[in-house]
């Protein structure tokens, strides 16, 4: 009788351990979603303000508020799913790096290999973007999971 009584507290407090670890992980989870998503906000107004502080904008001021929102849609995304679509940080880099090669060639610089790599970064990028869609489409994820990282379908 007293082992089915210390089975049952352990399970207990196994429950309520579990359950605290969860509350934890969860509430740093979205305070850090909270918080990116709000220095996103901030740089984004910030860099607009000064666009027009400084009477002109060019493309590569353009570019980077079209980065501020790729962020801002992932951290949504990550938000609302729990998941991190690979994606969204590769339309990043093609982002960052076409503002990096639009402002090489704007500021006058001598064509050079430089921009052989940057042009090859972007493709190879691109390139990654249809293997990752590709591979989504073609072997989709068969298991759900809930936010505390169990299979949904079978309760593991």
């Amino acid at each position: 009788m007293n082992i089915k009584w210390a089975e049952k507290l352990r399970k207990g407090l196994h429950g309520t351990a579990d359950s605290l670890g969860n509350l934890c992980v969860e509430s740093f989870h979205y305070l850090a979603l909270f918080g990116i998503g709000g220095i996103t906000a901030w740089a984004a107004v910030t860099t607009f303000f000064d666009m027009l502080g400084k009477g002109g904008v060019s493309v590569d001021d353009i570019l980077l508020l079209f980065i501020y929102l790729e962020l801002g849609a992932m951290v949504g995304i990550y938000f609302k799913t729990n998941h991190m679509p690979i994606r969204f940080l590769l339309y990043v880099a093609i982002t960052a790096l076409t503002r990096l090669l639009i402002g090489d060639v704007s500021h006058h610089k001598a064509p050079d290999e430089g921009l052989l790599y940057l042009c090859g970064g972007i493709l190879l990028l691109s390139f990654s973007i249809l293997v990752v869609r590709y591979a989504s489409s073609r072997y989709p994820s068969s298991r759900a999971i809930d936010a505390s990282g169990k299979d949904v379908d079978d309760g593991r």
